[in-house]
């Protein structure tokens, strides 16, 4: 088997100091009503006017995106510094054009940086380094591969790709939208959303934890069964991040304990709260580096089958005392949890957008390494 290149060495196509821009023209018959639907999407806290006949500004993917109409056509112009982040955000863009203008949609081609390269920046191939068992129900597998430090910030996760066993991988590729265009048939590839739980850009490999349960899908029979050397296509990062404040309240099972372990290691050390993670039993339990402020406290379901109690919804609740400075509260859980939880940080504790951030990781009769039940952000 050949040797595994973990070296890490500066992107040689990408000069961070040079601004990147690229344009698109699409038409659009109803602009007012076509602009309100793109904010929607593109900015849930968009609080200025609705103003077809003036430029509209926002930020997609840390990437200045301008809007202007000129009668019927739309101009979109997006500048950004980071190769990655401005292909994603070109994506984006043309993703809701597709979607809102639907059969009306022409194809849509981007001029400027990025339009003349078939690569997607945001996309790595990686391979299997190790495999190991952290607790018996959590699995982790280390992946080498070069250029990473893009996904150290802007996100907690990202998408592994997965490749027919007994065949070369064929990875996606950017087409004139900046949209992936994903191989087909046999050459398919099986994608599963999961949580860097630990990265080092300089030594060239991050670490993915896998929850494992049975029956496993596709993710958990990965982990199972990767070899060194197996190659592992990745996307992203993006999502998931807690946003700063005071004070905390992080909640989650084991489908989010990579997450939260991840998100206590990098909290500053002067962090205040507390982290209420639920697992089977105290073998599941994991020794986690976190900031002396931040408790740490363990739910057991001692044999209940995941998803079936109410032990997280119900700390929830008994965690933020009358009187007491409200915390932004973090949660990754079943869906039945996620709801529960969603409803108490919007209606009893009064959180705005900004200060919470609820997600389904999964639910209940799906496999748990199938594609998540939903996302909140809030």
């Amino acid at each position: 088997m050949d040797q595994i290149d973990t070296s890490a060495s500066p992107v040689p196509a990408t000069d961070q100091s040079r601004r990147l821009t690229a344009r698109l023209t699409a038409p659009v018959s109803d602009r007012e009503a076509f602009l309100g639907h793109l904010l929607e999407h593109l900015d849930e806290d968009w609080l200025g006017p609705i103003d077809p006949d003036n430029e509209t500004c926002l930020t997609v993917y840390d990437c200045e995106t301008r809007l202007r109409f000129s009668g019927e056509v739309l101009s979109v112009v997006v500048n950004g510094q980071e190769a990655g982040q401005h292909g994603v955000a070109k994506g984006v863009i043309a993703y809701y054009l597709q979607h809102i203008l639907g059969d009306a949609c022409p194809p849509l081609v981007w001029s400027g940086d990025g339009a003349d390269t078939r690569e997607l920046a945001h996309f790595r191939e990686m391979r299997v380094v190790s495999a190991h068992q952290v607790t018996p129900h959590m699995r982790r597998v280390r992946l080498a591969g070069r250029y990473l430090a893009r996904f150290a910030t802007g996100g907690l996760h990202v998408r592994l790709l997965f490749p027919p066993k007994g065949r070369a991988p064929v990875w996606p590729h950017a087409g004139p939208a900046a949209l992936p265009v994903w191989p087909q048939g046999e050459d398919e590839l099986v994608t599963r959303v999961y949580t860097i739980r630990r990265i080092d850009p300089a030594a060239g490999h991050l670490d993915i934890d896998v929850v494992l349960h049975d029956p496993p899908g596709a993710g958990c029979r990965w982990s199972r069964e990767a070899a060194p050397g197996d190659p592992v296509g990745l996307l992203g990062p993006g999502g998931g991040e807690v946003g700063e404040a005071e004070r905390y309240l992080l909640l989650g099972d084991e489908t989010a304990l990579p997450a939260i372990a991840r998100t206590l290691e990098e909290m500053p050390a002067n962090a205040t709260g507390q982290a209420i993670i639920e697992v089977d039993g105290p073998a599941d339990e994991q020794a986690l580096v976190h900031p002396p402020s931040m408790t740490l406290r363990w739910l057991h379901r001692n044999g209940a089958p995941a998803g079936t109690t109410t032990l997280l919804q119900d700390a929830a609740r008994s965690a933020v005392a009358a009187g007491e400075p409200v915390p932004f509260v973090w949660a990754g859980c079943e869906f039945e949890a996620f709801k529960a939880i969603r409803r108490f940080c919007r209606k009893d504790l009064g959180l705005k957008k900004n200060q919470h951030l609820v997600v389904a990781y999964w639910r209940r009769g799906r496999r748990q390494d199938d594609e998540p039940a939903g996302d909140d952000e809030g």
